[in-house]
């Protein structure tokens, strides 16, 4: 069994990188689609909030950020164990010794008390799959400015000799992103899978310039899909905003709809759970239909989580 799910965020104002920069230009990563810039997140910023908030929600976790060095880094408690740290099981790991560090390594492992009955390999694919998020409106070119004080006076340490102008390129827009978990690898951590997906209803303080300008990541709508497929079989970036503000999903509803019975439909209704605003913004016929298909509806995107997670892991 497989899970394919998309996340769309609540619109706000966003300001996403805070990287090296040119004359004090924080810029907003991009991509282009048709003929439009569209802002996005990278799925590693995705990821490592998701470490975080792992951790707060009590799982072990290997790596954790260090936020007082020179550079961005991080720190490991140990060698990947993916019997050990939740991090580590879900996400992955490559080391890349040079041939004469690999014994000593091995034998570093060999030695320590903690580690768990799984195998040590020095690479390990990541089970939770994601994309980048990217923006549902298109970028504006809007700019805003702001300006930094000069340290002056008895001031006992000066970052810079004169005050500095700050050039913040902002979109407000949602974003949507993708991610899979093929169940099968997760039966033997359930509460961890049931924990990952907790923390992905909770996803909060995605790196970059949402660690000050707060901009919620976790789902305002969101989609999932049960199935043995090994492919989602829709559009995992298909979430619209009519202008109405509605949240919408024309093509996994059309489909879900289609035909005269629930087995002329496009899509298998029973695997399908819908959650969140796309659901509150529905009207009560839709609502009706969709159910009727076999497709489970929440108005709140955590409590589906909740429901898909005793669907997917219920002996858990």
């Amino acid at each position: 069994m497989n899970l394919f799910a998309t996340v769309l965020t609540y619109a706000a104002p966003s300001a996403n990188y805070r990287g090296e920069s040119a004359e004090n230009r924080a810029v907003i990563q991009k991509i282009t689609k048709g003929r439009f810039e569209y802002a996005i997140i990278s799925p590693e910023a995705i990821r490592n909030a998701l470490r975080e908030t792992l951790r707060k929600l009590g799982l072990p976790c290997n790596r954790s950020r260090l936020d007082d060095e020179e550079q961005l880094a991080v720190e490991f408690q140990d060698y990947p164990d993916s019997g050990r740290f939740a991090d580590d099981f879900f996400m992955g790991w490559m080391i890349a010794p040079k041939p004469q560090e690999r014994k000593k390594i091995l034998d570093a492992v060999a030695k320590s008390p903690h580690r768990s009955s799984q195998p040590f390999t020095f690479k390990r694919d990541s089970v939770l799959r994601m994309n980048m998020a990217v923006a549902l409106e298109p970028y504006r070119h809007d700019s805003v400015f702001t300006q930094s004080p000069l340290n002056a006076g008895k001031s006992p340490w000066k970052n810079a000799t004169s005050s500095q102008l700050l050039h913040r390129e902002t979109a407000y827009t949602a974003y949507q992103f993708p991610f899979a978990l093929n169940l099968e690898d997760c039966r033997v951590k359930p509460h961890w899978t049931r924990t990952l997906l907790r923390a992905i209803g909770q996803l909060n303080e995605v790196a970059g310039n949402h660690a000050r300008s707060y901009f919620e990541m976790a789902p305002a709508s969101i989609v999932v899909r049960l199935t043995p497929s090994l492919v989602a079989g829709f559009n995992t970036y298909g979430f619209e905003i009519a202008e109405d503000g509605r949240h919408v999903l024309p093509e996994i509803e059309q489909g879900l709809l289609a035909g005269e019975t629930a087995d002329e439909a496009d899509f298998p209704g029973g695997e399908f759970y819908l959650g969140g605003k796309v659901v509150r913004d529905m009207d009560e016929a839709t609502v009706k239909e969709l159910q009727n298909r076999g497709v489970t509806l929440d108005r709140s995107p955590q409590r589906l989580l909740e429901r898909v997670a005793d669907a997917a892991l219920p002996s858990s």
